[in-house]
């Protein structure tokens, strides 16, 4: 079946409306019906891509998790029987071809084209109704702190799924990053005559922490110094998720300089290894001095520092 993208189908953009998708979709469907292009197979294989993506695209639903999850996403959760769900053919393709629908264009197989094939000759669409159905798919936003996404673990959640309030534990990948999916198989409704339930997907953010900035898999943090401690050189003590640690700042040292610690970073997400932490040496310079430190400062300037 379609194995492309259905804004690529049927040639329109994701932003779309719903009166230009069905535009675009009945002028294909007439160039493209089999009772118009007889015996040829490629016509055959682009109406009913063209169909799927309408069946889609059509139904707000539908596109909408369509344009959440995309493409891969979608079909790896809708079955073709869950595409074509409530897409009434004879009502579509009437308003196509100016009413005349099932009279003037072959349903069977007697002659003509077979709209079962679309459903891979399992189902008419007469029968769609009354087919098992996955249920709907819960969306949670899941929330957790940057120690959670860097070290992984296990977080109990509660949701609602079908009028009560469900409990489940979600195991945590370390290294995750804001923005990911989890899915939880058979969390989501139930199923609709007898169909399977649907799933639990977990939409990932992760909370600002006070110290740290997440770059990829690295930490940033910043420190800062004395003018006096960039000139000569200085140890400081810097916070990394594993504890406090020494860190030597060599002479010279210039404002916003990042300064590596290797392997104190995030661990890369389903791979080994670690991100880097960088420390960013901020120079402070004093808002106010005294007037003894002035001259020595114009002592110093004059001694080209």
């Amino acid at each position: 079946m379609a194995t492309r993208d259905y804004y690529e189908i049927l040639g329109v953009g994701k932003n779309a409306s719903d009166e230009e998708i069905k535009r675009v979709y009945r002028k294909l469907a007439m160039k493209y019906h089999p009772d118009r292009n007889p015996n040829k197979k490629e016509a055959e294989e682009r109406f009913k891509e063209i169909n799927e993506a309408y069946a889609v695209l059509s139904d707000k639903e539908k596109r909408k998790q369509y344009d959440t999850f995309g493409a891969e996403g979608f079909r790896q959760r809708f079955t073709q029987e869950d595409i074509f769900r409530g897409f009434d053919f004879e009502e579509i393709l009437s308003g196509v071809f100016g009413g005349r629908g099932r009279r003037d264009f072959k349903y069977k197989r007697k002659g003509g084209f077979d709209f079962g094939d679309i459903f891979g000759g399992q189902y008419g669409y007469q029968d769609m109704g009354r087919m098992p159905q996955k249920g709907e798919d819960v969306l949670y936003e899941l929330t957790i702190s940057l120690e959670e996404a860097a070290s992984g673990g296990e977080k109990r959640i509660s949701y609602r799924k079908n009028g009560q309030v469900e409990e489940v534990s979600v195991k945590i990948p370390r290294g995750i990053s804001a923005g990911k999916k989890l899915r939880l198989n058979g969390k989501g409704m139930e199923g609709i005559n007898g169909g399977p339930p649907g799933d639990l997907y977990l939409q990932v953010s992760i909370q600002e922490h006070p110290i740290f900035t997440r770059e990829g898999d690295d930490l940033v943090v910043e420190k800062e110094i004395s003018f006096p401690e960039a000139v000569l050189g200085t140890t400081i003590d810097v916070p990394t998720l594993e504890g406090t640690k020494r860190m030597k700042v060599p002479p010279g040292t210039q404002s916003h300089t990042k300064m590596r610690l290797k392997g104190l970073g995030i661990s890369h997400f389903q791979k080994e290894g670690r991100g880097d932490e960088y420390v960013k040496v901020i120079i402070k310079v004093p808002r106010r001095v005294s007037e003894k430190a002035k001259g020595l400062i114009q002592e110093l300037t004059k001694e080209g520092l």
